[in-house]
């Protein structure tokens, strides 16, 4: 055998004891990485908050007297309105990133009107969604979402109203610590006219 074979034979050997160490080195690792238990796998990973909660509702917290006035018919030019009273009781959910409260009145009958809205604030699109579910119905509405500005909360939706389709609008107004004032209005032409049917007047009560 010439000296060039031998060369060629040891340098193949070398290659192969390479091979072999390094192969044994990667199982040696991953004999001794730490195994991750399928209930560690399956865990959930908590949701950290995007943003803080908003305020701008906080002045709704506690009991309220609220005078309403509401159209007696909509949408048909109707201008005689009803009048009553009820009362509300508002509190924050979900650690300040909503709120929701129960309207009660016995103004329509022997049977108590209950209705409650729920409003969701979204701290990424930085806008609420109001929703509103009553105990005669038992559906809840389509939502109105918006925001606050300068003490006055406007709210959109898209909803219906004897088989009509309708834009709806809420305009809450702060008047101050211990009043405020909610509107509702509908419009049949994509909000060039509004009707306003009803109006609520919030009092804070001493009880």
């Amino acid at each position: 055998m010439n000296t060039a074979s031998s060369l060629q034979i040891r340098a193949h050997r070398e290659a192969l004891v390479g091979a072999s160490g390094i192969a044994a080195l990667y199982t040696l690792t991953c004999a001794h990485a730490p195994a991750h238990t399928h209930a560690e796998r399956s865990r959930p990973v908590s949701p950290q908050p995007r943003s803080e909660p908003c305020h701008d509702f906080d002045f709704l917290h506690g009991r309220w007297i609220v005078r309403n006035r509401r159209l007696r018919e909509r949408l048909v030019g109707c201008t005689e309105w009803d009048a009553f009273d009820a009362e509300q009781a508002c509190r924050p959910i979900l650690g300040g990133f909503g709120n929701q409260d129960e309207l009660v009145t016995d103004a329509f009958g022997e049977h108590r009107f209950i209705g409650m809205t729920i409003r969701l604030f979204d701290p990424r699109a930085r806008e609420w969604s109001i929703y509103w579910v009553d105990n005669r119905s038992v559906q809840l509405q389509p939502p109105v979402r918006g925001r606050f500005e300068h003490g006055v909360g406007t709210f959109y939706g898209r909803d219906t109203h004897a088989g009509m389709p309708v834009l709806a609008r809420f305009v809450w107004t702060v008047v101050s610590s211990d009043r405020a004032r909610w509107e509702q209005a509908f419009s049949t032409d994509e909000g060039a006219h509004w009707e306003t049917n009803w109006i609520m007047e919030f009092e804070r009560s001493a009880a």
